[in-house]
């Protein structure tokens, strides 16, 4: 009895604010709708528990909310002060790839049993604030990328003794870098930040790409840092002895001056003489692809580097000129090789005479636009880490090079050195899916109608269905929006098909593409299935206009597969669709039977997903057949203009 007593009083003795159970948990969860959520978190308000809610998750045991995943679900502004000091047995707080701003929620310090933080991808300003030093000691995860943090990174860090991931990457802090001597560190990224100094000896063991876009130097970086000897030593000027010496120079000098600079002159001209005949008489076809080299590298370009060219017209040079020297047959140039359902023909010195412009950087290299002289566009894939010997390498391309369907974007050239592996296709000039569902380059996004989208996913699904048709080891291996290309009769052309074969493993394998079907752990190791995985993603993408999330490892992200089928159990379903589609009330019941589709191919067994020909033949039956072979027009986009 007296210790039911003594405990009774210890909870008339806590202040109103720490007495905190599920009943308070809901309230700071509606607080943070009500605060940055919006109409987006479609929370059902009327349930008592908030343990169903999505993104929302509870331990029975202690009868809490443990754990808030809500990425990419459009949160935007301040978090108020008071939210997280409510939901102190919080174990992880997924925020990342939202709008959030304003400075990181001290309040944070609150959740003692805190282990995974994510809350990349967002506008936080501000520093660290201390108080997660001494109150956070059990982050296994953090991750604060792509934020706008500045201050110094602290030697407090080292507190987070149970630290695995630290991810600093792309933010403002300053200063240098301190000894982190954390015994578990795995993943470490501090880079492009204004950092400066050496990387500490702690840290030397991490990749270079760890401490890049920084004023760092020392290993692992190429940068040296300068020893004692480099630095000059401090110098005290008499002021009296200069002024002495202020009388001007002797007449030896000058005459010494004068003779040195004639003769300077002569020699000048004497090599200049001598380089211009060299010139004249000289017209081989050394010098000829040595100039072209030249003058690409000084040419200015149009919205990027012209990466590709340069160091493709360098190469070129080199093994020209070891073939004029008598080096042989073995070290001839290499030439662009065009395949057999190829009409234009053009020399691979056209292509290095192009301007070019960046279209983007992906899992397979970067991506160019090259004008050649004679007006004609076409793109250029410059590969990275390519992984097949070049005997390999020419089968396969000359296999996915034969491949010829009206939904895949023709392939033309490609070329293959020790330095350079480029591939030649068709320039698309309405650009990708992703860009007009989502904007590309700060530019806004693009409403698509339903009579667009159901006929990309339609183009699209033949595409793929065309590419399994040559067997069951032939996949895609890397579907997704920014792989969708469409002409200027927005006819959907799949790309990038056959590479993901070619390649080495990702250079990030801590991130696992939005894409990816959940039993694929080697990316160039990919079946029809995983294929279909992919598409229903797509479709997804497609009918809600949200880009699907990254989920990191060791983190249960809320991806859209996951939201879609949540939110339609709870019978939200019209939430689910993009706002531009509520608009074409007719055309509902054909925008729930593709919903279900993607469901369908989006299903976590691969078992339970169909094939893409019964992916085809639902599509066309669902838009009904007197939409499937009747063309359509840029007009039909609303708000897409034709050019």
């Amino acid at each position: 009895m007296a210790m039911l007593l003594f405990i009774f009083n210890i909870f008339l003795l806590l202040p109103a604010g720490i007495v905190t159970d599920l009943t308070s948990d809901r309230a700071a969860l509606l607080s943070l709708r009500t605060a940055v959520g919006g109409r987006t978190l479609l929370w059902t308000t009327t349930q008592q528990s908030p343990c169903g809610w999505a993104g929302v998750q509870c331990d029975n045991a202690v009868n809490r909310v443990t754990a808030l995943h809500l990425p990419g679900v459009s949160l935007s502004g301040q978090l108020p002060v008071g939210i997280f000091g409510n939901l102190t047995r919080l174990r992880t707080v997924s925020l990342r790839f939202n709008a959030l701003s304003g400075p990181l929620p001290s309040d944070l310090s609150s959740c003692v049993d805190l282990r995974n933080l994510y809350l990349q991808g967002n506008h936080f300003s501000g520093p660290f604030p201390e108080k997660f030093f001494s109150s956070l000691r059990h982050l296994v995860r953090l991750n604060l990328a792509g934020n706008n943090l500045s201050g110094e990174i602290s030697n407090d860090f080292n507190n987070f003794t149970r630290l695995r991931t630290l991810y600093l990457e792309n933010n403002r802090f300053s200063g240098s870098l301190p000894e982190l001597k954390i015994p578990n560190l795995e993943q470490f990224n501090v880079s492009f930040n204004n950092l400066n100094g050496s990387v500490p000896k702690s840290l030397q063991s991490k990749p270079k790409e760890s401490f890049i876009g920084n004023s760092l130097c020392g290993s692992p970086l190429e940068k040296l840092c300068p020893s004692k000897e480099d630095v000059p030593p401090a110098v005290s000027v008499d002021l009296s002895r200069n002024r002495k010496k202020k009388h001007g120079l002797s007449g030896g000098a000058i005459a010494g001056i004068v003779i040195g600079s004639v003769l300077g002159f002569i020699v000048l001209v004497l090599l200049l003489f001598i380089i211009c005949r060299k010139r004249s008489s000289n017209k081989t076809t050394v010098v000829a692809k040595l100039t072209d080299a030249e003058v690409l590298g000084e040419k200015p370009l149009t919205g990027g580097s012209n990466g590709f060219s340069a160091t493709a017209a360098a190469s070129t040079a080199a093994m020209t000129a070891s073939s004029a020297t008598g080096g042989g047959e073995a070290c001839a140039p290499k030439k662009l090789v065009f395949f057999k359902n190829s009409s234009t023909v053009f020399d691979l010195e056209d292509l290095l005479r192009a301007s070019a412009e960046v279209l983007g950087k992906g899992t397979f290299g970067t991506a160019y636009k090259a004008v050649l002289e004679a007006g004609m566009m076409v793109a250029v894939k410059r590969l990275k880490d390519v992984s097949v010997s070049e005997p390999e390498f020419r089968e396969k391309i000359e296999f996915v090079g034969a491949m010829d369907h009206k939904n895949l974007v023709p392939l033309r050239a490609y070329y293959y050195s020790k330095e350079e592996k480029l591939v030649v296709c068709d320039y698309m000039p309405m650009g990708s899916l992703s860009a007009l569902l989502h904007g590309n380059k700060g530019g806004g996004r693009t409403p698509l109608n339903w009579k667009v989208r159901s006929a990309v996913a339609l183009g699209a699904a033949r595409g793929i269905e065309y590419i399994h048709s040559h067997g069951d080891d032939v996949s895609h291996g890397n579907i997704k929006s920014s792989n969708v290309l469409l002409t200027k009769s927005l006819d959907a052309c799949i790309s990038d098909f056959g590479l993901a074969h070619l390649v080495g493993p990702p250079s990030t394998p801590n991130r696992v593409a939005g894409y990816r079907a959940p039993e694929v752990t080697d990316p160039r190791r990919v079946s029809h299935k995983a294929d279909v995985y992919s598409f229903g993603v797509l479709l997804l993408e497609l009918l809600t206009g949200k880009p699907p999330t990254h989920a990191l490892l060791n983190e249960e992200g809320v991806d859209l597969p996951r939201w879609v089928q949540s939110t339609v159990k709870e019978e939200w379903t019209s939430e689910v669709f993009d706002l531009e589609l509520l608009r074409y009330q007719d055309v509902e019941e054909e925008m729930v039977q593709l919903l279900q589709l993607a469901i369908d191919c989006a299903a976590p067994y691969p078992d339970n997903r169909p094939t893409m020909s019964e992916v085809t033949s639902r599509i066309v039956e669902l838009r009904g057949a007197s939409q499937v072979d009747n063309g359509l027009n840029p007009d039909q986009v609303h708000g897409l203009e034709s050019d």
